[in-house]
């Protein structure tokens, strides 16, 4: 199949997502070309069945925003005309849908059918998507889909909930490469880090409020004080950096936090864990999580959106209730004292994680690619018959 796949470039968990699975059917042999305004992050080798186009937006003085939605749509336009796009696959609602509706109008009944697919990732619907300023236009533009997936069970209930969909959702949940992202002997980075044998404890996300980075901060700190020796790594960047850094200095323990910014090659850091901290206010799947857990690294989470669904409470790591910081200090405290139950949650964290292996959830995007392709062509067959 031709594929064409619509994200945004960002460390976010849609780009990731919505990259990996690219990747994963090019190397099934299928043709696929990434639409965005920048190549995405994890598109960074060469494969042979991939193509990047990017999006330019010209600026002109009478625009004081630049309409990429606008843009984006005429890109969609060629690729489906010149590139024979078979599927056009969009991640996240606001603006890659409507986009996709715009395209599909352009060209017409007299174009070549293609399906579109619209993959809901979390604040797209959660957050952005239920502003009053965007919310008939998002709901209009899911309803217009050929088909609709959400990446949880509660991002599909959520969708329900806030939207008048007519669409039926089919859950197709986020996946990781458990060849990439497992354990590896790295003893030589964890003798840098923690020189006298430390605890390691972990914090990925793009440093925007909702994760509740400081939060991580006021954890670690509980846990210095129960006496434990340990560190704490921050990966990642966002707004919410100085604060934290802020924070850290009121609790003088700059010298036990290191940030490390963005980093691509996160399982390495992963694999010297101990724990990973989530202590999110907002998490519709927990993918950051669940590349962790795919290291054998147990998680401290909130009990929001997905995470529950993901890290079993007492099995792969504990679930808190959400600005429980107490409650999430005392779970990793038992955990990091307790060597045999921290084995075997780390185990069951490899185990949990191997049910989102990336070849399997591939293998079910694929399906559902030819079944509503199949259904697509079949209605236009019969309008024109009719």
């Amino acid at each position: 199949m031709n594929i064409g796949i619509v994200c945004y470039p960002t460390y976010g968990g849609s780009g990731v997502v919505a990259t990996e699975l690219g990747i994963g059917l090019a190397r099934k042999g299928h043709n696929v070309h990434f639409l965005s305004y920048a190549r995405p992050q994890r598109l960074n080798e060469f494969e042979s069945n991939i193509r990047y186009h990017e999006v330019a937006v010209n600026v002109y003085p009478l625009f004081e925003y630049p309409p990429y939605d606008l843009a984006l749509a005429s890109h969609m336009v060629d690729l489906i005309k010149y590139e024979k796009l078979d599927i056009l696959h969009v991640h996240y609602a606001i603006p890659h849908a409507t986009s996709a509706y715009l395209a599909k109008r352009i060209l017409g009944r007299a174009g070549k059918p293609v399906a579109v697919i619209t993959t809901l990732h979390g604040t797209d619907i959660t957050i952005v998507g239920s502003d009053p300023s965007y919310l008939p236009v998002v709901n209009f533009s899911i309803n217009q889909s050929d088909s609709v997936t959400a990446v949880s069970d509660y991002l599909r209930d959520e969708t329900y909930s806030k939207f008048e969909c007519e669409n039926d959702i089919k859950v197709i949940p986020n996946f990781v490469d458990t060849e990439r992202f497992k354990r590896q002997e790295k003893s030589h980075f964890k003798k840098a880090i923690c020189p006298d044998g430390e605890f390691l404890l972990t914090h990925v996300s793009n440093f925007r409020k909702v994760k509740r980075v400081v939060d991580t901060i006021e954890v670690f700190k509980l846990v210095l004080d129960s006496g434990l020796d340990a560190k704490l790594l921050l990966v990642g960047d966002g707004p919410e950096r100085v604060n934290v850094e802020a924070r850290c200095r009121e609790l003088h323990i700059c010298d036990k936090v290191r940030f490390l910014g963005k980093q691509e090659k996160v399982e390495e850091l992963l694999s010297i864990s101990d724990l990973f901290l989530m202590p999110s206010g907002s998490e519709t799947f927990g993918l950051a999580a669940l590349e962790a857990m795919s290291c054998g690294v147990p998680v401290i989470s909130s009990d929001v959106g997905g995470l529950p669904g993901l890290n079993l409470n007492g099995e792969t790591g504990y679930v808190c209730k959400l600005g429980d910081i107490e409650g999430m200090a005392n779970a990793s405290i038992e955990l990091l004292k307790n060597p045999e139950k921290h084995a075997a949650f780390s185990v069951a964290s490899r185990e949990r994680a191997e049910f989102f292996e990336i070849s399997k959830v591939t293998q079910e995007y694929e399906d559902h690619y030819v079944e509503v392709l199949d259904r697509v062509r079949k209605e236009r067959c019969s309008d024109m018959v009719l």
